[in-house]
């Protein structure tokens, strides 16, 4: 069955003016180790930035300090030997971003193999994807995003070539997404999102975005519009537009060249105010 192309960008939460922290979902973003400090951090202030109500980042407790002192409004979870706390927090959680910074010790294996065994939408990313795709596990039944960039969705298929086209593209994300039952954001120049019945080739963002950092923001956009009952589908392809565009007015601010993760996080809100001018941006 061909896949239905979509056009329209879904529309965003409600965001009610009477609304408290208790309605905007609860984000776990479990990642980090001591050489990968940075990451969760980003997807967690990018969670933030774009409306969770609370947002949870689980780390190695030798590390988990310095992170909070970055975005002193996110909630720190050590991580340490007995993973009770963690599974505590996920079974909790709205929504899970699992993987950046996560790095591919044994330990990181046997959390995310616990986690991807929860109900809740989750997020899956980096060095995550790495370990899933060295053995994928079987009976795989986590209501999933998949957010690989073309280096991460090569090893997730088992080598070969990504194709750079879109029409190659497409029918790969489109091919997978239906498979593995997961929704599919393959990363890219012309981002493509698929749950293997709808695509949406997005058309925004450019070089701004070419720094590290750049996909665990979207990461946590992503994870942020989960928290919030969007369907995965429809969240995907919010959270890639909004993460391309917020890109762009970073550029034209800075100057391509110039720009950091972190600058696309401020620019969010201006990006938000162009789909939902009710809102202040």
């Amino acid at each position: 069955m061909d896949c239905v192309k979509i056009k329209q960008l879904p529309a965003l939460p409600p965001r009610p003016k009477s609304g408290h922290k208790g309605l905007f979902g609860h984000v776990l973003i479990v990642g980090g180790s001591d050489q990968m400090i940075g990451a969760p951090v980003l997807a967690g202030t990018a969670a933030l930035r774009m409306g969770g109500g609370l947002v949870q980042i689980a780390m190695p407790r030798s590390v988990l300090a310095t992170a909070i002192s970055v975005t002193p409004e996110l909630i720190g979870l050590a991580l340490g030997p007995s993973d009770k706390p963690l599974l505590e927090a996920a079974e909790k959680a709205d929504s899970l971003v699992i993987g950046p910074g996560l790095g591919q010790s044994p330990a990181a294996r046997r959390r995310v193999m616990r986690l991807i065994k929860f109900d809740q939408p989750m997020v899956i990313d980096a060095d995550a994807l790495n370990l899933l795709a060295k053995k994928w596990p079987a009976g795989f039944k986590a209501a999933a995003v998949l957010t690989p960039h073309p280096g991460e969705m090569r090893r997730l298929i088992g080598g070969g070539s990504v194709p750079t086209d879109d029409a190659g593209r497409i029918e790969l994300a489109n091919s997978f997404a239906a498979k593995k039952k997961v929704v599919l954001v393959l990363k890219g120049e012309r981002t493509v999102v698929s749950d293997g019945l709808r695509y949406f080739l997005n058309n925004t963002g450019d070089s701004s975005l070419s720094k590290g950092g750049s996909g665990d923001l979207l990461s946590g956009m992503l994870g942020c519009l989960l928290a919030q009952k969007m369907d995965r589908f429809d969240a995907s392809c919010v959270a890639v537009h909004l993460h391309g565009r917020a890109g762009e007015l970073a550029g034209v601010k800075l100057g391509r060249r110039s720009v950091l993760s972190r600058d696309v996080i401020e620019a969010l809100p201006a990006a938000i105010h162009e789909i939902s001018p009710d809102m202040p941006g």
